[in-house]
């Protein structure tokens, strides 16, 4: 590998391989990916991209609307209008690039209904719609020579230099190296393994948000978390599989534990209300019955529509015993999605110079409080390929001097960490954060935090995964409930 790169890209789900792929040839860059290269929260995503692609029926209004609905008109204009205008172009790319979008009998895109959207306007393959972009943009990726992979590599420090930033890597083989890139795209995923439970894969420990963090760079809104009301009622799986907004969208309805249907009685949009609306009345629901048994029943429709449109669902729930085309699917909400992160302006620029962030760990202000379903790949793939152009831009502008001497690696040894750090957080999270949260129980849990982030940076540890993981979700839980914290005493 080399020592010196025009962009470090961090992160290998939709945004940081969408944005790998805007750079010309002449542009050098390195792509890194915390562990393998297809386990990102983009390839967990069930279903699919919203875009306005049919004009017939829908229109970029209808679309902002539904985004400031779900969002509580706490989202920025600007962004979502960026989003709805220039997003169905990019999700045309990705067609043309070879994601196999599921087609209807005549060859046209069948598009599906998610909660909170007022139009058909979500483009799918069957329910794995983000593992199909995500393998579709690696493979596109992999033949752009202008482009190295590496796999396995954590990034544990980002230090800024005179014309970008020194990277601390810790490659697979355990070496460490530091090299230099004069611009950085974090696009590294979100928090979910601040929480006890989560939809998110294991790589999403908030580590682009924690760096940008220590860099200066502004951080806004990560207090606002979604937690999808339908995951996977797993009984010891930390990391739950989703059941898609879609099966919903396909008819599913939600019961509590008597069998009876209850969405209603607390928004009359029922099961296709917001994420967060449903999932307020599965617990205040919880609360009246004193149980937390829930469901999603499906098996009215056709056994073989459910089979062909869900396989994904299918063939996991069928590993957990339940055959979804007869039985109920037992749900409750969890962890899912981060509205807020690294601020970022139109261009992903966030308030650090040279640096950028795309995909969850920014804050672009599109969803405002709650996102609206299917909105994130389509973030991703806008604001990741607007960042890419501005930094292709600004090469061209200014053609930056080599860097100067710098070290080859560091020592990373140090005492071991003790066990049991990243536990507690998760506890704490959980308790103090969850759906409905306890403003009361946020002052110790702060103070707690703040306690174990302290020890981290200033024990003396070794510097590997487990170090910086721990870092990163201590440093996260004390962002998100100092911020609770202020937002409750206004």
């Amino acid at each position: 590998m080399n020592k010196e790169y025009d962009v470090l890209i961090v992160g290998s789900g939709a945004a940081g391989l969408y944005a790998a792929l805007q750079f010309p040839e002449n542009v050098n860059v390195l792509l890194i990916s915390k562990r393998e290269l297809t386990l990102s929260n983009s390839s967990l995503a069930q279903g699919g991209v919203a875009a306005v692609l049919d004009k017939s029926n829908d229109n970029f209004k209808l679309h902002i609307a539904d985004t400031l609905i779900a969002g509580k008109y706490k989202n920025n204009l600007q962004a979502i209008e960026v989003l709805v205008s220039e997003g169905p172009n990019d999700v045309m790319k990705l067609k043309e690039m070879g994601v196999a979008f599921d087609l209807d009998e005549n060859g046209h895109l069948m598009m599906t209904l998610e909660a909170g959207h007022s139009r058909h306007r979500i483009v799918h393959h069957k329910d794995s719609t983000g593992r199909a972009i995500v393998e579709t943009l690696l493979e596109q990726v992999q033949t752009h020579k202008n482009v190295e992979i590496l796999d396995h590599t954590l990034l544990y420090k980002l230090e800024k230099a005179e014309n970008g930033f020194l990277a601390g890597l810790i490659l697979s083989d355990g070496s460490s190296k530091i090299i230099a890139a004069h611009y950085c795209i974090m696009a590294s995923g979100g928090i979910g393994r601040v929480y006890q439970y989560t939809t998110n894969s294991a790589i999403a420990t908030g580590d682009g948000i924690t760096l940008a963090y220590m860099l200066g760079a502004r951080i806004k809104n990560l207090s606002l978390i979604q937690f999808h009301p339908t995951a996977f009622a797993a009984e010891n799986d930390r990391e739950r599989f989703l059941i898609s907004e879609a099966v919903r969208g396909e008819g599913a309805v939600l019961l509590n534990c008597d069998g009876e249907r209850f969405a209603e009685k607390y928004d009359k949009r029922g099961e296709l209300a917001p994420r967060d609306v449903v999932s307020n009345a599965i617990m205040l629901e919880s609360r009246a019955k004193g149980n937390e048994k829930f469901y999603l029943d499906i098996t009215h429709k056709d056994a073989e529509f459910v089979k062909n449109r869900f396989p994904m669902i299918y063939e996991k729930c069928l590993e957990e015993n339940i055959d979804i085309t007869k039985q109920w699917i037992p749900v409750f909400p969890c962890q899912h999605y981060l509205m807020g992160g690294i601020d970022v302006d139109l261009y992903a620029r966030t308030t650090v110079d040279r640096l950028y962030a795309a995909g969850e760990c920014s804050h672009t202000g599109v969803h405002g409080a709650n996102r609206l379903a299917s909105n994130s790949l389509l973030e991703a793939l806008v604001f990741s390929r607007r960042a890419a152009n501005d930094i292709t831009r600004r090469l061209n502008e200014n053609k930056d001097k080599p860097f100067g001497e710098f070290p080859e690696s560091e020592n990373l040894a140090g005492k071991e960490m003790p066990h049991g750090f990243r536990t507690e957080i998760r506890k704490i999270m959980q308790d103090c954060h969850f759906v409905i949260p306890k403003p009361e129980a946020v002052p110790d849990g702060l103070k707690r935090s703040k306690e174990i982030l302290d020890n981290i940076n200033n024990g003396g540890y070794t510097i590997n995964q487990d170090f910086v993981e721990a870092r990163s979700l201590a440093t996260v839980a004390c962002i998100v409930l100092q911020e609770a914290l202020e937002n409750d005493s206004k």
